[in-house]
């Protein structure tokens, strides 16, 4: 600790704050590691290559997008520095993604008996069989545009597969068109595999659609010769906007919103890396990009659609083994509320099971006694027996109330589906707030015991969906804490009647008070530390980007607070600089499972304060968002989340990643006759069970 003024003081920002977007990008740097992990199964290291190529998409819908209507509005040279930026990143990031493609996964599966063939790869036999399976299902849904006056470019939607043709000679009516376009329907199946009797030595071969159309071009413009051809996809804006000001119902307007989604401005161009540079040229021109956010690609243009053939491969060998979570002691056979009435539950996903919060409101919705349910909603899929127990329960009489958030982005067909059943089963169904997202994870069961009205709430850190419970990690916690149920319901009458919540003790609610209730929190270990005790914060987040909290996080350092960050993505904080942060460690975790858990500690002379919560550390979440984060109170449960969710996470030394100062992740390795350590693994053992026992 030092008595000089803090440097947060003194430097200009973009000393101070690393760059979000870059960050962003070195998340996915961090994902693709992965994919070259030889200790990984090969079909995982593939589907890695798939989950990159999904988050970038994402990052130019969104982001990208999203920086290129600022600067449309506002140009200047620190937006276009940005972009040059980026795209400099992301051409270097996608090259290596093909790389890692073409030289390691694609050989090596060929390896084991799983091939993707191409056209000059298949054998006559093959070939014959993809001819009859391109005349029979393929060729009568093509429709082949030769551009004209009569017949301009076509609508081209967003992420979709395309082929641009070049041709020469003279079309049926005599005239010269010498561009067309091909574009393959959606409904076509992208991975395609072939009959086992074709296959190499018992194996199993697929091939793609890209492919199939690739070889068979010339059939589709008979009395012309096709000069060149390439595939293409285009990525456009995918942010929905309406002005929740004006609309008199923002369920309609949305609907209406989403027809256009595929229509949006375009951002991105791929092509194959042959496409001729006259035919890229002049798709550029047609959706008005700069040659900038081109990018040529060896292989198909959607490396998202490879994962098709991860699931049909039939090689478990291939995939990680099979993981069956837990269940809490004692649940599997006892009355749900008897066990809450006795003590607080924590569930820990996926390590433990997520059915146990499907029967919570499950069992509420048949219980004679239950007379309501409250429940948030922000991304749930479109089949949920959650949801379907939520439509039961208004059919029972109870009273129902959800707030959907018909805003959750790439979720919003399901969510309007949704509250459409509700609304119809007669549940008070409730859009939010006005400009604000509801992300909070709450639910509220109100049930008439003998000594009158009595709580049961769930928290969690993650969504009421039962794929991604599987594949995050999260904490929720099933309480009938009447104080905590009482400022839970609190929430839901402030989001549904729209007035103040009266002052809540034990929950930090966004927009209000969670951003100040955090800032007091680093400050009072600040105050700790100065004083000559141990001041300690350690925080798993997602993302910390925030201005505010990070520069509260700089002067804790400054005054001799010890501070962790877990932070699995985009991270704006620079760790370990002299004077500035020297005090605080930053770590990312990419492992099996996505870290999604937010947990907030804070030492508290011995207190140990624990809040487990629905928001990052980021400027959305703590101001433009409806968002709860809650403490444990039972000691015992309190341990578990220090000893569950934050130090093994601290320990590991096989998926963990160190942030320096100057914005580099590296690997954290092991040293000297240290045993690896992976907190994925270390949960799985101790929370997991070798056996499919319940129905998840």
């Amino acid at each position: 600790m030092t008595s000089k003024a803090p440097l947060v003081s003194l430097l200009p920002k973009p000393v101070i704050f690393l760059d979000r977007e870059i960050s962003l990008l070195m998340f996915n740097r961090r994902v693709l590691a992965q994919a070259e992990d030889k200790r990984l199964p090969l079909l995982e290291r593939l589907r890695y290559l798939c989950i990159v190529s999904n988050n970038l998409d994402e990052f130019f819908e969104v982001r990208v997008a999203s920086l290129l209507a600022q600067d449309a509005l506002h140009p200047d040279a620190a937006l276009a520095a940005m972009f040059e930026r980026i795209a400099t990143e992301c051409h270097a990031l996608v090259k290596q993604q093909y790389d890692i493609l073409n030289t390691e996964v694609l050989p090596q599966l060929r390896q084991r008996g799983v091939h993707l063939v191409r056209h000059n790869d298949r054998n006559e036999a093959q070939r014959a069989w993809v001819k009859q399976y391109f005349d029979q299902q393929v060729r009568p849904l093509l429709t082949p545009i030769g551009l004209d006056p009569a017949h301009p470019f076509p609508q081209v939607s967003n992420k979709s597969l395309n082929f641009i043709v070049s041709l020469s000679g003279k079309d049926a009516f005599g005239r010269g068109t010498a561009i067309a376009i091909v574009k393959a329907p959606r409904v076509l199946p992208r991975v395609i595999e072939l009959p086992e009797h074709l296959s190499k030595g018992g194996g199993q071969s697929f091939c793609l659609l890209s492919s199939v159309i690739h070889a068979h071009m010339e059939e589709m413009f008979t009395g012309r010769d096709v000069l060149a051809y390439s595939q293409f996809r285009v990525t456009r804006d995918s942010d929905l906007w309406v002005d929740e000001g004006e609309v008199k119902n923002l369920r309609q307007a949305l609907k209406g919103e989403l027809q256009g989604r595929q229509f949006g401005t375009a951002v991105r161009l791929e092509v194959a890396k042959n496409c001729p540079a006259e035919l890229s040229q002049f798709l550029l021109d047609q959706f008005n990009l700069d040659p900038g956010r081109l990018y040529p690609v060896d292989g198909p243009v959607n490396l998202v659609r490879l994962a098709e053939m991860i699931s049909q491969v039939r090689q478990p060998s291939l995939r990680f083994a099979p993981f069956f979570p837990g269940v809490p002691p004692k649940m599997a056979n006892m009355d749900i509320f008897e066990q809450m009435r006795k003590h607080d539950i924590l569930l820990h996903h996926p390590f433990q099971s997520f059915q146990t919060v499907i029967d919570f409101i499950c069992v509420a919705a048949q219980d004679p006694q239950v007379v309501a349910i409250k429940q948030t909603i922000y991304r749930t899929g479109m089949d949920s027996d959650l949801m379907a127990a939520l439509v039961t329960a208004a059919q029972r009489g109870k009273e129902v109330i959800v707030i959907v958030e018909l805003k959750a982005r790439f979720d919003e067909e399901a969510n309007i589906n949704w509250a459409d059943k509700l609304e119809q089963a007669g549940a008070q169904v409730v859009y939010g707030v006005v400009g604000l997202k509801t992300h909070a994870k709450v639910a509220l069961v109100i049930r008439r015991e003998a000594d009158g009205l009595r709580y049961y709430a769930h928290l969690g850190t993650g969504n009421y969906h039962l794929t991604t419970a599987r594949l995050y990690t999260d904490f929720g916690l099933l309480t009938a804490n009447q104080q905590m149920g009482e400022e839970v319901n609190e929430v839901f009458i402030h989001l549904t009647s729209l007035t103040k919540p009266h002052k809540l003790t034990h929950l930090w609610l966004a927009p209000f008070a969670l951003q100040s209730e955090l800032v007091k929190a680093i400050r009072n270990e600040a105050r700790i530390a100065k004083a000559g005790r141990p001041g300690r914060i350690i925080v798993k987040v997602n993302a910390m980007v925030d201005e505010s909290l990070i520069r509260a996080l700089y002067a804790a350092s400054h005054d001799g607070v010890k501070i962790d960050l877990i932070v699995r993505g985009a991270c704006t904080l620079r760790p370990g600089v002299p004077g500035l942060s020297e005090n605080i460690r930053v770590r990312s975790i990419i492992g099996r499972f996505l870290e999604h858990s937010r947990i907030y500690y804070f030492r508290n002379d011995l207190a140990h304060d624990v809040y487990l919560a629905s928001a990052d550390w980021m400027s959305r979440n703590l101001f433009r968002r409806i968002e709860v984060a809650f403490p444990v109170l039972d000691k015992a449960l309190k341990r578990r989340v220090i000893n569950e969710g934050l130090n093994p996470y601290l320990k590991d030394n096989s998926n963990a990643w160190e942030l320096d100062g100057d914005g580099v992740y590296h690997r954290r390795r092991v040293r000297g006759k240290q045993a690896e350590f992976s907190a994925q693994r270390y949960l799985m053992e101790l929370l997991g069970t070798t056996e499919n026992s319940i129905d998840h």
